[in-house]
C-alpha cells in the first residue's frame, strides 16, 4: 500500500512524514526544502496490519497546475503513480488557503484523507473548526493531527482511516467544468469558482476570533528582526552569538572531553602495537588513521553545537525572516528571491543547497545560484574554521562570523559579475513566502537534526577521510622508488613531489610550502581532509589543545604551520573556504546547471575568487602589520591582473551582447 503526503509548503508535511516513518528528512520554514519525493515505511506503532505501508513525502504545492518544479513533481506523481490513498496535510491555521489544493486532489478519483494539522495552534488562537461539518462538505474523512507533539496525536487515526479507504471511490465536492488550459480567461474563471466554493466552506465550519486592529507580539518582533535597515545587523549579531557559543565557550569544553578519549585510544593502540611493530605500519595506524581521523572528529562537538543552535533558529521561525531580509538585496543583484533558500540550506551542506536551486524558474538565475551557493561555508568547512580560529585567533567568534558574511559579499560580487556578463540586468523575479509564526523551538527536533548531521559527519570521517589520510600517510612515507623516506628528508616523498609545484603558485598567498599545498589539494575530495592532512603531515594527534601545539611547535615540523603569521593563516583559511567545493558538490553543480560551459565557468570563477581574496588578504595584511609587502607580490599581482583582466573582458563582451540584443529588440 502506498500513501502520498500532499499539501502546501510549511503545512507540517515533512514533520508528519518523519513522525510516521522515523526518518529525519530536513524540515524547513520555506517552500523548496523538499525538492524531490522521499519514501519510507510506516512504523509498526501506526500500522495495525501486517502489510507494508509506504509513505511518500511529496514537495509542497499550492495547485495541481504547476508553477514551479516542485509542484510539477507532486502533480506528476499523483497523476501517474496513482497512490492508493492521498493524505492531504491541511494547515488548520490557514484553512482557506489550504483547501484550494484539497478540492483539486478530490477530483482525481483517489481516496483522500484530510489531516487537519497544527490543531494545537488553533486552540491557542481561540479558533474552532467543525471537523464533522468539514468532512461532510468535502466528502472525505477529516482527522485532527499534531505531528510536532506526541506521536499518537491523531497520526495513528490518520493511517487507520487511510487503510480503510483503500480501493474506494472518491467523489469530488466541487463540480469543475472542463477547462481549456490554453485559455487564461477560462482558467481564471474556474479558479474564481473554486475560491468561492472554498470561501463558503470556511465560513460555515470555522469560527475565528479576529483582531484586525491589534498589533500582536509577533508583529512587534518582525518590525525589528525583519526591518529593511535593522534586519541585517540583527542577523549579524545573532550569528556572532551562535559562533561565540559553539566555537568559543560550550563547543571547546565538549571537544576537550572527546579529544581526551581519542588520545586515550591512541595510547591504547600504541601500547598494543609495542616496540617491535614495523615503523611504517605504526605510522600508518597511529598517525595516518587514528591521528588524521581523530583530528577531524575532535571538532565534532563544535559542529554539533553550531548545528543545534541553527536548528533552533530555523524551528522558531527566524531563518524564514532571514530569507525575506536577503530577498531585498538579491533582487537588485539580478537573482531570484528564492536564491537565498539554497544558500541557507548550503550552510549545512552544499550538495542539497545546490539541488534546491531547481525550484528557481529562470534558467540564468538558477545556474548563477548553483555557482554561488558553495561560497557559503558549509558543515564540512567548519573544522577548518574551528582549527584556524582556535590555533591562530584564540577561538575568536568573529572569525567564523566574518567568514559567513565574506561569503555573502563574494556572492554579491559574483551575482553582479554574472549579470554584467549575461546582459540580463533587468530580469524580474518574484518571491512570495508565507512567514511562519514564531514559536518555541522543539529541542527534540533540534537534537534529532543535529544527531543526523553528526552521523553523516562520522560516516564520512570513517570512510572518505580515513581512506584519504591513509593514502596521504603512505605517500608521505615512500618516495617514487617505494623506499621509506629517511628522517629529515620528507621533501623527497611522493606527496612532497606532487604538492611542491602547487606550492610555488601559493607563495604570493603566504603559504607556499608543500605540506599546506597537499592539505589544500585533498580538501577538494572533502573539505574536512584539510584538517586531517595537516594532522598527518605534521604528526599531530589533535588540534584542539592549543597549549600542547604551542609546546610541540618549538622543535619539530609543526613549527612550519605555527610559524605562519595570523595574516597568512587567515589567507590560507579563505583560500580553502572560497575555492571550489568538494567533488560531490561539483557533481551537483553539473546536474543542476545542465551546461558544461556554465560548469567550467563556475569552477574557474571559484578558483579565481579564492586566489584573489587570499592574495589581497595576505599582501594587504602583511603591509599593514609589518610595513612591507609579502613574498611573491609581483608574481601574485601578475596572476591577479590576468584573472581580473579576463573577467573584465567577459563583462565587456557581455555588455556588447546586451546592447546587441537591445538593438535587435528595438529594431
Amino acid at each position: 500500500m502506498k500513501i502520498a503526503l500532499a499539501g502546501n509548503p510549511n503545512s507540517g508535511k515533512t514533520t508528519l512524514f518523519n513522525a510516521l516513518t522515523g526518518k529525519t528528512a530536513h524540515v524547513g520554514n520555506w517552500a523548496g526544502v523538499t525538492v524531490d519525493k522521499k519514501e519510507g515505511l510506516v512504523k509498526k506503532a501506526f500500522n495495525e496490519t501486517n502489510a507494508e505501508i509506504t509513505v511518500v513525502d511529496l514537495p509542497g504545492a499550492y495547485s495541481m497546475s504547476p508553477f514551479s518544479s516542485e509542484e510539477a513533481i507532486t502533480r506528476d506523481f499523483v497523476k501517474n503513480e496513482k497512490p492508493d490513498v492521498i493524505l492531504n496535510i491541511v494547515d488548520a491555521t490557514n484553512l482557506s488557503r489550504s483547501l484550494f489544493f484539497t478540492t483539486q486532489l478530490l477530483e482525481l478519483n483517489i481516496p483522500v484523507v484530510v489531516a487537519l494539522n497544527k490543531s494545537d495552534l488553533i486552540k491557542s488562537k481561540k479558533t474552532v473548526i467543525d471537523t464533522q461539518a468539514l468532512s461532510e462538505m468535502l466528502g472525505c474523512p477529516v482527522v485532527e493531527t499534531t505531528s510536532t507533539k506526541s506521536a499518537k496525536n491523531g497520526l495513528d487515526n490518520a493511517v487507520s482511516t487511510a487503510i480503510e479507504l483503500t480501493g474506494k471511490h472518491q467523489t469530488a465536492p466541487f463540480a469543475s467544468d472542463s477547462v481549456d488550459l490554453s485559455n487564461a480567461k477560462l482558467v481564471e474563471a474556474s479558479d474564481i469558482k473554486r475560491f468561492e466554493f472554498v470561501k463558503n466552506i470556511v465560513e460555515k465550519v470555522e469560527q475565528r476570533e479576529v483582531k484586525n486592529n491589534r498589533q500582536t507580539v509577533q508583529d512587534t518582533v518582525d518590525r525589528v528582526v525583519a526591518n529593511k535597515w535593522l534586519g541585517l545587523p540583527v542577523f549579524a549579531l545573532i550569528m556572532w552569538g551562535v559562533f561565540s557559543i559553539s566555537q568559543t565557550h560550550l563547543g571547546p569544553v565538549l571537544a576537550d572531553l572527546l579529544v581526551g578519549w581519542i588520545d586515550a585510544f591512541y595510547g591504547l593502540v600504541e601500547g598494543l602495537l609495542g616496540s617491535d611493530v614495523s615503523p611504517v605500519l605504526g605510522a600508518l595506524l597511529l598517525d595516518g588513521i587514528i591521528g588524521g581521523v581523530g583530528a577531524v572528529v575532535g571538532f565534532l562537538p563544535l559542529i554539533m553545537v553550531l548545528f543545534f543552535l541553527l536548528a533552533l533558529l530555523e524551528d522558531c521561525g527566524y531563518m524564514a525572516r532571514v530569507a525575506v531580509i536577503m530577498d531585498r538585496f538579491f533582487k537588485h543583484l539580478g537573482l531570484s528571491g528564492k536564491s537565498i533558500i539554497p544558500m541557507v540550506i548550503g550552510t549545512g551542506c552544499a550538495i542539497p543547497g545546490i539541488m534546491a536551486t531547481r525550484t528557481i524558474q529562470n534558467e540564468r538565475q538558477r545556474r548563477t545560484t548553483a555557482m554561488l551557493t558553495p561560497f557559503m561555508p558549509c558543515g564540512a568547512k567548519l573544522p577548518v574554521i574551528a582549527l584556524f580560529a582556535g590555533v591562530f585567533f584564540n577561538d575568536a567568534a568573529w572569525v567564523g562570523t566574518s567568514m559567513y558574511f565574506l561569503g555573502i559579499a563574494i556572492i554579491t560580487f559574483g551575482a553582479l559579475v554574472v549579470v554584467r556578463i549575461t546582459g540580463e540586468k533587468n530580469a524580474r523575479s518574484f518571491f512570495i513566502m508565507e512567514l511562519p509564526e514564531y514559536r518555541f523551538p522543539s529541542v527534540k527536533r533540534a537534537v534529532i537534526s543535529t544527531l543526523s548531521r553528526a552521523k553523516a559527519f562520522i560516516i564520512k570521517a570513517g570512510t572518505i577521510i580515513l581512506l584519504c589520510n591513509a593514502v596521504v600517510q603512505v605517500m608521505q612515507t615512500f618516495n617514487w622508488q617505494f623506499e621509506v623516506v629517511a628522517e629529515g628528508a620528507a621533501g623527497t616523498s611522493i606527496l612532497a613531489s606532487i604538492a611542491s609545484p602547487f606550492a610555488l603558485v601559493l607563495i604570493p598567498l603566504g603559504f607556499g610550502v608543500w605540506q599546506l599545498a597537499a592539505a589544500a589539494i585533498t580538501g577538494f575530495i572533502a573539505k574536512e581532509n584539510v584538517v586531517g592532512t595537516l594532522a598527518v603531515v605534521y604528526g599531530i594527534t589533535n588540534f584542539i589543545d592549543t597549549e600542547e601545539l604551542a609546546l610541540i611547535s618549538g622543535g619539530s615540523d609543526v613549527a612550519s604551520i605555527m610559524g605562519l603569521s595570523s595574516v597568512a593563516a587567515l589567507s590560507y583559511l579563505m583560500f580553502n573556504l572560497f575555492t571550489p567545493p568538494c567533488f560531490a558538490a561539483l557533481g551537483a553543480m553539473n546536474a543542476e546547471m545542465e551546461d558544461k560551459k556554465w560548469l567550467w565557468a563556475g569552477i574557474a570563477f571559484q578558483f579565481g575568487m579564492g586566489y584573489v581574496v587570499a592574495f589581497i588578504t595576505y599582501q594587504a595584511g602583511t603591509l599593514i602589520t609589518t610595513g612591507v609587502l609579502g613574498q611573491g607580490f609581483i608574481y601574485g599581482l601578475a596572476v591577479t591582473l590576468i584573472l581580473v583582466g579576463t573577467l573584465l573582458y567577459f563583462i565587456y563582451k557581455g555588455e556588447g551582447l546586451a546592447q546587441k540584443k537591445l538593438n535587435m529588440h528595438t529594431a
